[in-house]
């Protein structure tokens, strides 16, 4: 179960919080597939986890050297000793077409403690923050965060312009914004000192966040996101991208589908990937389309593609883990890179996954970050 909690964010934005209880006795066990696929992802009536309205061995430590050279010049490090995680890819489950209110059993949207209050665990030692990527939702952490809430404070946050949390003026999705809006709600529910786990979009989020306070972050686990700039080549792929999408969507069923296995941009079907869309999706009168508007997407995107973001990486002083998909979009030598410059740099890798590494393999995801959690975590 989860309990919403509201954050107000930059310029008044009313963010949503979601903070994750440990599983329930009934069968459902903690650390399988995130929202949407397996128990983890479904409520006592076989629904799945969406919100209304609207992711083995140690982690290596690397020393950072004086200086960075040209990525360029980087090697592939084939010698060094990688870490890998192995896991048989779960069966998504089926399920009929979910729900669009706030009762659903997944995210309860019962009230929580408002800025300034109390929050109800505030007793727990340690607390995580669970930051995703463009594109998604709180929802995405669902399996994730129930493992983490048998020993810590897991909150993942629906972003700007994502899922629950408002919609703001394109011009208020700006780099600056996400930064302050999860400063915010580290502040505003008091889990500083907070472990971040972000993905794409949101582990650059909690890199910058970790690197504006360090007083706020004790921790960053950094899934799948480059610190290279894409260029405007890059953006260009994503606005045609978003032409090609065939909405609205007649049910949820076609959204599965097509995001798993006919999207030009699937190499092979990819069930994980067709439950991650169907996640972002709400029932409008003509069919089925996203929760966002693909148009705040690109804005968004907008303001750090074009950007290098090393000397950020410099600046992060906290326990770093760079974890990346095998055939996800950050490349080795690049995330080799990353750990070399960050100050206390660790690296992990996950095989069989792709971008969407914890949702693609949830089990070795969770055996790939495991140690580091223990090793800042633990008193």
């Amino acid at each position: 179960m989860a309990r919403r909690i509201d954050v107000t964010g930059a310029g008044g934005v009313r963010l949503a919080a979601w903070e994750f209880a440990e599983p329930p006795k009934d069968g459902h066990r903690a650390g399988q597939g995130e929202a949407g696929r397996g128990e983890a992802g479904r409520g006592e009536a076989g629904r799945p986890f969406v919100p209304a309205q609207a992711e083995p061995a140690a982690p290596e430590q690397v020393t950072r050297p004086a200086q960075r050279p040209a990525l360029s010049a980087v090697p592939e490090h084939s010698g060094r000793a990688e870490q890998t995680a192995r896991t048989e890819h779960p069966a998504p489950s089926e399920h009929p077409e979910h729900p669009e209110h706030p009762e659903h059993p997944g995210l309860s949207g019962r009230p929580g403690p408002g800025p300034g209050e109390e929050p109800a665990d505030s007793g727990r030692p340690t607390s995580v923050l669970l930051l995703h990527g463009l594109m998604g939702r709180a929802s995405h952490w669902a399996g994730t965060a129930r493992w983490l809430s048998e020993r810590y404070r897991a909150v993942a946050l629906d972003q700007r312009g994502h899922g629950q949390s408002d919609k703001p003026p394109t011009a208020a999705l700006t780099r600056e914004a996400y930064v302050e809006d999860a400063e915010a709600a580290v502040e505003q529910l008091g889990l500083g000192p907070v472990l971040v786990i972000g993905h794409g979009m949101g582990a650059l989020t909690g890199w910058q966040l970790a690197a504006r306070r360090p007083d706020l972050v004790r921790g960053l686990v950094i899934c799948d996101m480059r610190a290279s700039a894409l260029g405007a080549a890059s953006q260009r792929e994503w606005e045609e991208w978003f032409r090609t999408w065939p909405a609205p969507f007649a049910t949820l069923a076609d959204v599965r589908r097509w995001f798993g296995e006919d999207d030009p941009w699937v190499d092979r079907p990819n069930p994980a990937r067709g439950e991650f869309y169907a996640e972002v999706m709400h029932e409008c009168p003509d069919g089925w389309r996203p929760v966002f508007a693909p148009a705040d997407m690109l804005a968004s995107r907008e303001t750090w593609v074009y950007d290098a973001h090393w000397e950020e990486l410099t600046q992060v002083r906290c326990p770093a883990l760079v974890v990346r998909g095998l055939d996800g979009e950050l490349g080795r030598a690049e995330a080799q890179e990353m750990v070399r410059v960050l100050p206390h740099g660790r690296y992990a890798e996950v095989v069989d996954a792709g971008h969407l590494v914890h949702c693609d393999q949830p089990e070795a995801w969770r055996t790939a970050i495991t140690p580091f959690l223990e090793s800042v975590l633990t008193p």
